[in-house]
């Protein structure tokens, strides 16, 4: 684990090896611009993604309680395209734009759910450097908005199956910290970010690297 604390404002980030749902914080959870929840089959969203864990940990497997949830959080958001059953026979069909974030209240957490990666419709997830730095500041944004400063944690976006442009994960983990610095000292988002990486990934990441980048800002 590595962390700084800033000053003017002042804020900590973190980055360690854990579980992004057993953090005690409102969490980012990476969608695709249809925000699909399926995971029947695992060809619409993976069994193993961080979507998948929302479902299971957070709404108990209730797919129709999330999808309701979401389209309430989304109700005031634009639609950008709404595809039609022939082209896209299995899925969500209405597009939002990328960057989109639905608030999600449950318990005593908020989860941001960002569109980062545009799902095709023959369900494969494609997302770029741009779509990401564009959604990480939609969702400070949303959390400096929403959140009063609460702990907030992230995954490494874009590093599993709707993969940024073979970014690495220290790639991706500097891109989400330059972010959150850049719109930290505009205005306050939260007091802690923590950036949780998947222990399966834990060797993809060198942390003392991480630490030298965290320190150069």
């Amino acid at each position: 684990m590595v962390s700084r604390d800033f000053t003017r404002p002042n804020f900590r980030i973190t980055v360690k090896v854990g579980d992004l749902f057993s953090e005690e914080a409102d969490l980012v959870i990476g969608f695709t611009d249809v925000f699909d929840t399926s995971t029947d089959g695992g060809d619409i969203i993976s069994p193993r993604s961080v979507q998948a864990q929302l479902l299971s940990r957070v709404y108990s497997g209730d797919e129709e309680g999330l999808d309701d949830a979401l389209e309430d959080a989304l109700r005031n958001h634009r639609v950008s395209f709404i595809e039609s059953a022939s082209a896209k026979p299995r899925g969500k069909r209405k597009r939002y734009p990328i960057g989109t974030v639905a608030v999600l209240s449950r318990q005593t957490a908020k989860y941001y759910c960002v569109a980062y990666s545009r799902m095709s419709n023959s369900l494969s997830a494609q997302s770029s450097v741009d779509n990401l730095w564009n959604c990480l500041s939609g969702t400070w944004g949303s959390v400096a908005e929403n959140g009063h400063l609460r702990p907030l944690a992230i995954p490494v976006l874009g590093s599993d199956l709707a993969r940024v442009d073979n970014l690495d994960h220290e790639s991706l983990i500097k891109m989400v910290i330059l972010s959150f610095v850049a719109r930290s000292r505009e205005a306050t988002v939260s007091r802690k970010l923590t950036i949780v990486v998947h222990p399966d990934n834990f060797e993809t990441v060198d942390l003392a690297e991480v630490r030298a980048f965290l320190y150069s800002l």
